[in-house]
């Protein structure tokens, strides 16, 4: 692996990458609620628009973006935020013959009710390969929330495109798809169309998981490796200061996971639900914090860096987003 360029510099709190059609990128700012457009030849940013409603305090504020699956027909844009009563999923009309900073359409609220807080507010959101969204959520803070049914915090949802509960879900009238988790912030389907999810850790242990339907994961009554009865244990596990794990997607046989305060990209190389090496690191401390990586057509990733976030400790050029070629 290796950073073959420099997209574009100065990112104010990015969060959510999504690529679209045609390959340019769509990257939202956390804390101004603005979404941009980077051309994926020039790195030229355009400003789409803002959400409405965004409420940015601590982890929260306008994070995950999703591109349709049908774009082409529907030009909609998804997009996770906090307000300040909830986080919820919206869909705006994404027309980009409007005039900069005008390009989207007023928010269509698909989804709310998930819990916010400082910290542990999820945000991840993306299509699978089944055109069903999928969301990862966090606890808030609130750890008991993990292992409630009735809250939507401490879960991976998944939800048709209208934020109905999708069809072969465990629960037909719910639209929570695993739970036991603390803070999920990455999703990524391998070439077998299996699902996998990053999650932060408390102190002890960072976690990988591939997402079965239906099973509980085990925050927190367990974390990382427990071997301990009703709950699944990761295949993968970090300290917390080697990761903090963002975002992940699939390329070349392996997960690449953002590591935020590990401020390196893990490589965990794969075979089916199984690890066939062990995890190698990249990039360590050489860019700070990574937050979002996402696939590209072409094999190789988009890497974001997230040194603006407050928790960072930013360059002139930050944050900025990489180009990566993998081999």
């Amino acid at each position: 692996m290796k950073v073959v360029r420099t997209l574009t510099t100065k990112l104010d709190s990015p969060w959510g990458l999504a690529p679209l059609p045609g390959g340019d990128l769509l990257v939202s700012s956390r804390d101004t609620g603005k979404i941009f457009k980077v051309s994926a030849d020039t790195g030229k940013k355009t400003e789409v628009g803002s959400v409405p409603g965004v409420s940015a305090a601590g982890e929260g504020g306008l994070l995950g973006l999703a591109v349709s699956s049908d774009f082409g027909a529907d030009h909609m844009v998804y997009a996770y935020f906090t307000t300040d009563s909830d986080n919820r999923i919206v869909r705006m009309v994404y027309d980009d013959k409007r005039p900069a900073g005008d390009q989207l359409g007023a928010p269509d609220t698909i989804f709310k009710g998930i819990p916010k807080g400082t910290i542990h507010n999820g945000g991840r959101i993306a299509f699978g390969p089944d055109k069903m969204l999928y969301a990862g959520t966090g606890e808030s803070g609130d750890r008991g929330l993990a292992q409630d049914m009735d809250s939507f915090g401490g879960k991976i949802l998944r939800m048709t495109p209208d934020g109905e509960p999708a069809p072969r879900n465990p629960d037909a009238q719910s639209v929570v798809y695993s739970w036991g988790h603390r803070n999920v912030q990455g999703l990524a389907w391998d070439a077998d169309k299996r699902l996998w999810a990053s999650e932060f850790g408390q102190d002890t242990w960072d976690e990988l998981n591939p997402i079965e339907p239906g099973k509980n994961y085990g925050w927190p009554e367990v974390e990382g490796q427990a071997g301990k009865k009703g709950f699944v244990d990761p295949i993968e596990q970090w300290k917390p200061e080697d990761a903090s794990p963002s975002g992940i997607a699939f390329a070349k046989g392996s997960i690449w996971m953002a590591g935020l305060r590990g401020e390196r990209l893990w490589r965990i190389p794969l075979k089916g639900e199984k690890p066939v090496a062990k995890p190698q690191s990249f990039l360590d401390g050489k860019y700070g914090r990574l937050r979002s990586v996402v696939a590209a057509d072409d094999g190789g990733l988009w890497l974001t860096t997230s040194n603006t976030d407050g928790r960072g400790k930013p360059g002139k050029q930050d944050d900025r987003i990489l180009r990566l070629e993998v081999r």
